[in-house]
């Protein structure tokens, strides 16, 4: 009867420890999109040096992509605002409640900050925020 008990109380805990993993596991798969997600809009700034400050502006669909078979001869401002409009796609298509934003310093070199937010069951509100300096050229 003692050895069922300590084996039952053994078996809640395997229990609760392997629950607690599980979420352990979703958390930091949200955390990876979240930082893969703001190297994606750094490496679009960074393609994309003459956007400057349009990154803070309205995303919008210029169908500046081959993929889109869109023109390819956006200006720069149109092409920051088509890629804000992939990006945030692709936020609240991979994060739960995700959203993101990118501002923009004129300093020199200009520098900007990405953030990338998203809500986890059981853990509210998390923040990513990556900060890069991009030099015009």
């Amino acid at each position: 009867m003692i050895a069922l008990v300590v084996l039952s109380v053994g078996m809640l805990g395997i229990a609760a420890l392997h629950g607690q993993s599980l979420a352990a596991g979703r958390s930091a798969q949200l955390r990876t999109q979240a930082v893969n997600l703001a190297g994606d809009m750094a490496d679009r700034i960074r393609v994309n040096r003459l956007g400057g400050a349009a990154y803070e502006g309205a995303a919008e669909n210029h169908e500046c992509d081959p993929q889109s078979g869109g023109d390819v001869d956006c200006t720069p401002a149109q092409m920051a605002a088509h890629d804000l409009f992939v990006w945030q796609a692709q936020l609240t298509r991979l994060l739960p409640d995700g959203a993101g934003s990118v501002t923009h310093q004129a300093t020199d070199p200009p520098t900007y900050t990405i953030d990338v937010s998203w809500t986890e069951p059981n853990a509210g509100a998390q923040i990513h925020r990556l900060v890069i300096q991009v030099p015009e050229f």
